[in-house]
């Protein structure tokens, strides 16, 4: 979590880190969306880094077969860590 404060003036200054996981520099735009969710308020800042979706396939042999009912993946979930699935 980042934390920035405003100035007299409405501005912030973004941690760099911030900046490179959003893939920004100085002078570029970022775009803010607000949604609501769970009776709160979030703030989703849009920058210029695309996501790699890549590795979406990955997991694609290990689910051939099983069941993708939701309640069977939570099952599964809590199975292998080795809880009870409603706890």
């Amino acid at each position: 979590m980042y934390t920035i404060t405003l100035t007299s003036k409405r501005q912030a200054t973004l941690p760099a880190v911030l900046c490179e996981q959003l893939g920004v520099h100085p002078g570029d735009t970022i775009t803010l969306e607000r949604r609501e969710g769970n009776g709160e308020t979030l703030w989703i800042l849009h920058g210029k880094k695309k996501v790699d979706w890549s590795w979406a396939g990955a997991g694609h042999k290990y689910a051939q077969g099983k069941s993708h009912d939701w309640e069977d993946i939570e099952r599964s979930i809590a199975t292998a860590v080795g809880r009870d699935a409603g706890t």
